[in-house]
């Protein structure tokens, strides 16, 4: 079976197809989120530390760290500022030297500028998943190599030179494009999580049959785990939680294995819960009975991060296998 896997200094988080679904947590990302673009910008990095604690308490076995801030002020006053490249590797560092001294989880780094990808594999602890390489020759070319350096693994999106195709056997072609590109590195494919990128619904109605048909040929064609944003789906729709919610389930049966999601809303954190349970990756269901209890917990007037928290400390929470420092390329 394909086993990836991802360490921080003490912990493993192994993604596979045998394994419980890999829960990503996506809140430590400025990018739509003004007011943590701002903190950032003052360098408060409080929400930074709210958001890691909560979601690891909720059930985030890794924590995606993205760098993608627009530091406006700054930019009136130093021109360096409106780069990317100039703002995103010191703030990667710093974001990730925050979250690693508050929880102890696998990192995810994600950023489109190399210089904060680098930087970022040298700050985390342990063996991050870096987020992420695309079919594009430069980006193949960029990216690649530092996925070899540091014996990491990584995302791979199923988008090329000439953008996002709607048709899937085109994106299934460029996943497999950077999956024999990355063989030619030394990078084998077990290390390599493709996102085959989900299409809103509600632009698209077959959006939810292709994903799943993709999903399913990228486990038995490439061998491959798989990813997604999984709140694309639902982009511009009413009730979106509860899309994404039957998304999940249904993603996870067809063969996915992780997704970078907010795990502080119940609604879709049950769904993977119960999903495990379902799949035979919770045996006893012991998971699923801890989870219950927090969801009892918020019936009673707690919130659900609190709840979590509260589960957590009293021993009911996630953990993790032991781990161990990142091996050499």
């Amino acid at each position: 079976m394909t086993r990836t896997v991802l360490e921080s200094a003490t912990k493993t988080v192994v993604i596979g197809f045998d394994e419980p679904f890999c829960v990503i947590g996506e809140r430590i990302n400025p990018t739509g989120r003004k007011k943590l673009a701002a903190e950032l910008e003052m360098d408060d990095f409080s929400t930074v530390e709210k958001d890691a604690l909560e979601q690891v308490a909720c059930g985030a076995m890794v924590l995606d760290v993205n760098s993608g801030a627009v530091f406006t002020n700054k930019m009136a006053e130093d021109p360096r500022y409106a780069d990317n490249n100039f703002v995103e590797p010191m703030l990667m560092k710093a974001l990730i030297e925050k979250v690693q001294a508050l929880v102890d989880v696998p990192l995810c780094i994600d950023s489109s500028v190399p210089g904060a990808l680098e930087n970022g594999l040298e700050t985390a602890n342990g063996r991050p998943l870096l987020n992420s390489v695309t079919g594009e020759e430069e980006r193949l070319e960029t990216i690649l190599p530092l996925v070899k350096k540091y014996n990491v693994p990584v995302v791979a999106i199923s988008n090329d030179d000439t953008g996002i195709s709607e048709d899937p056997d085109v994106r299934f072609a460029v996943a497999k494009k950077i999956v024999e590109r990355a063989a030619d590195f030394g990078i084998p494919a077990h290390d390599i999580v493709v996102d085959p990128l989900v299409m809103p619904i509600g632009a698209m109605a077959t959006a939810g049959q292709q994903v799943f048909a993709l999903v399913r040929r990228l486990r038995d064609e490439l061998g491959v785990n798989t990813t997604c944003g999984a709140s694309n789906i639902s982009f511009g729709l009413p009730n979106r939680h509860g899309i994404n919610a039957a998304f999940l389930p249904m993603a996870i049966g067809a063969g996915m294995t992780s997704a970078i999601m907010n795990p502080v809303r119940s609604v879709e954190m049950e769904a993977v819960n119960a999903a495990n349970f379902l799949m035979n990756h919770d045996p006893n269901g012991g998971k699923w009975i801890n989870f219950a209890r927090v969801l009892d917990a918020v019936k009673e007037g707690a919130t659900f991060p609190d709840a979590a928290k509260a589960a957590q400390a009293s021993g009911g929470g996630r953990g993790g296998r032991r781990g161990g420092r990142r091996r050499a390329g």
